[in-house]
């Protein structure tokens, strides 16, 4: 049996993957879609857990962007991950500016460490979760501390407060 041919980069992108896009697209002015870059890397992200080059320019090429507009995007913001190796089910990012800090984050790092045996940068061996690198600022300074899980933010943490999210995820 062959693998269909791909006729455009584009065809890579699966059809939810498409969806989301349009959805993002149609918040912007057709000569703007550059503006669309972001969800769109987002949207491919999550599908695989990572963000490959072909992905990538398959984005580009969807948007009719050159690949390196959308390169830049990646590159720039920590929310992407570019690593296959980060590839999991869950991403867990844990601010640690100096207000997360202060309400004592770094005890909320320790505790995601030891409760799910991996270390910052690291991914459990089943790969449901990855520890992603310390976050500078996740924006939510007077809800201290925080952490994302896939983008979605939790709040006012403690570790049984950790415990409840991460076990409530399937």
């Amino acid at each position: 049996m062959t693998s269909p041919v791909l006729k455009r980069k584009s065809d890579l992108l699966t059809e939810h993957e498409r969806h989301e896009i349009e959805h993002w697209l149609k918040r912007y002015p057709p000569e703007q879609k550059r503006s669309a870059v972001l969800a769109a890397l987002r949207a491919v992200m999550h599908t695989d857990g990572y963000l490959s080059t072909a992905k990538m320019d398959a984005v580009a090429d969807y948007l009719s962007l050159p690949p390196i507009a959308v390169y830049e995007v990646a590159n720039f913001y920590s929310m992407y991950e570019l690593d296959p190796q980060a590839a999991a089910k869950y991403s867990i990012s844990i601010c640690t500016n100096v207000s997360c800090m202060l309400c004592g984050s770094d005890q909320i790092v320790e505790h995601i460490e030891a409760k799910l045996g991996v270390k910052i940068g690291e991914r459990t061996p089943d790969r449901k979760f990855f520890l992603k690198n310390e976050e500078e600022c996740l924006a939510a300074c007077a809800s201290a501390p925080m952490m994302q899980v896939n983008h979605v933010y939790y709040t006012n943490l403690t570790p049984e407060k950790v415990d409840e999210i991460l076990d409530g995820l399937e």
